[in-house]
């Protein structure tokens, strides 16, 4: 059959506003062939073609990028005193299924996405969710993500969003945006305010209720149609990782 593979991943290259560390250095090959002629002890022409292979040598955290977090980023222990498990504990069965896309394109910066709303979005696309699906929360940030206003601008899930997801059996929640609450910026405001319940709710959701995000999704506005296709999201596998990054694709067969 005719297959159509979407990438959904975000580049990772030099002045990404991701706000998180990410530095390439690029080896060229003219670079390595002088590593490698004193590295033989030999003379660079001495080389086959006078010069060595290119390379990369890249400084990033495991959250730079389009990437999965683990439970343990969440916390520790769930809400029952159980450790949170790491990106290199998690079944990769969980990374391949049935996407679904719900739009929330509507939503202005630092506006939540209530439970209530996200069962209205599902009922649009006409859609039943099941166990082992994978949703997508398309915000339409992602095109912002090389400029300093990607941190302040997303709208974000609640704790009760998350558990509407997780309620019907879906493990992997993905979003186009920074991170999975609304931003950082708000959330302090309302610390600071004496409000703990709206800081980082929809990540500590997870200690209720196991699940592993996908953040910094891009290209969602090029799904063809908002269910029926496949996605694969394999994070790399970080030894105790709290996160990993992925090159998340939805697959379309025709």
């Amino acid at each position: 059959m005719p297959r159509k593979i979407i990438d959904l991943s975000v580049p990772l290259h030099n002045g990404t506003f991701d706000g998180m560390l990410l530095d390439i250095h690029y080896i060229t090959h003219d670079e390595n062939g002088r590593r490698w002629a004193q590295r033989f002890g030999v003379e660079v022409d001495d080389l086959p073609y006078g010069h060595g292979s290119a390379s990369e040598q890249v400084h990033l955290v495991t959250h730079a990028g389009t990437h999965v977090d683990a439970p343990y980023h969440y916390a520790p222990v769930d809400s029952q005193g159980r450790p949170m498990r790491t990106i290199d504990q998690l079944e990769l069965e969980n990374f391949f299924g049935d996407g679904f896309c719900l739009d929330f394109t509507h939503k202005k910066p630092a506006e939540k996405i209530s439970a209530a709303e996200v069962e209205e979005a599902i009922g649009k696309i006409g859609y039943t969710v099941k166990p082992g699906d994978i949703a997508l929360i398309h915000t339409g940030v992602a095109q912002y993500i090389d400029s300093p206003k990607f941190l302040d601008i997303q709208p974000g899930m609640t704790r009760e969003s998350i558990l509407s997801l997780t309620s019907k059996g879906v493990k992997v929640i993905g979003i186009d945006a920074w991170g999975m609450d609304i931003p950082f910026s708000v959330m302090a405001n309302d610390l600071k305010a004496g409000d703990k319940d709206q800081f980082w709710q929809a990540h500590f959701a997870g200690k209720e209720s196991e699940y592993f995000q996908i953040e910094k999704l891009s290209n969602l506005d090029q799904l063809p149609r908002p269910h029926g296709f496949k996605v694969a999201c394999f994070p790399i596998k970080v030894e105790r990782g709290s996160g990993a990054w992925t090159r998340a694709v939805a697959i379309f067969e025709d």
